[in-house]
């Protein structure tokens, strides 16, 4: 892979990973745009490790009480009922935790499976009409009150679960439900980013055995390090950008584009 593509597709990480219009099936189709046949799946996961970053310099406050609410769960000297009810950050650790479990269980279930649809842009074309349509349903949600909660919270891990295909967006497919569950869109937006983090991890962390195990040549890595690069950069910018929009609550304005490039993808191959 030239460096050249390498920061391409990069781009095309970071900018889409955030934005509800599915990184990855951006990822499949640029890499045949280009005609990149070396990319995978291996590449696809340290751009979203780039995307990591990129969460953790924006939401690193979050980040820093989220981490010593976990550790405080080896603290007996106060129960986990009583942080429960009485710390919101703790509750929001809760909730991250608890949400995540459905993307475990669907990645390990259907992991070669799920590994195929990354090689089919046919597939990813049908997908992004999925993301499509429900981006334009979230032109009917109401405008939400409520706060995070078990309920809300393990609806969002189902759509991040479900996310996991190529095509359909994590982000839109997670903000939406959450709207759709009564939460703020930034307020979606914020528990939406913060839940993708235990999944990108795990899935940098199980990648690195089959790295381990690989001849990987020395510019294919630095051609890695610059996708990771242009990703964190471009993912940066585009949880800003993302943030400012869902305070106007205008997700369903990338319902077009998801639609087109879908039937345009779908027709094409």
């Amino acid at each position: 892979m030239s460096f050249l593509n390498a920061f391409l597709l990069g781009l095309v990480q970071g900018f889409t990973e955030f934005l509800p219009v599915s990184s990855s099936g951006h990822l499949v189709l640029a890499s045949h745009f280009l005609g990149v046949k070396d990319a995978g799946i291996v590449f696809e996961v340290f751009v979203h490790f780039g995307t990591l970053l990129a969460i953790v310099a924006v939401f690193y406050q979050d980040i820093g009480n989220l981490l010593r609410s976990f550790f405080s769960l080896f603290d007996r000297r106060v129960s986990w009922k009583s942080r429960y009810h009485s710390e919101a950050d703790f509750r929001l650790m809760f909730y991250i935790l608890v949400a995540t479990i459905p993307a475990v269980i669907i990645g390990l279930l259907f992991k070669d499976r799920i590994e195929a649809a990354f090689e089919d842009a046919h597939f990813v074309g049908i997908t992004l009409i999925i993301t499509g349509i429900l981006l334009g349903l979230t032109y009917f949600a109401r405008k939400g009150d409520k706060e995070l909660n078990l309920f809300n919270t393990i609806v969002m891990g189902i759509a991040q679960a479900c996310a996991i295909l190529p095509g359909i967006s994590r982000s839109g497919s997670t903000i939406s439900f959450g709207l759709f569950a009564g939460l703020r869109g930034e307020q979606a937006a914020r528990f939406s980013f913060l839940l993708s983090i235990p999944a990108v991890l795990g899935a940098t962390i199980l990648k690195i055995n089959d790295l381990a195990g690989l001849p990987v040549e020395g510019s294919y890595l630095l051609a890695m390090a610059v996708g990771t690069l242009a990703a964190f950069v471009s993912g940066y910018l585009a949880i800003r950008w993302m943030l400012s929009i869902l305070r106007r609550g205008n997700l369903y304005w990338f319902a077009p584009y998801c639609l087109f490039l879908g039937l345009l993808a779908f027709l094409h191959f």
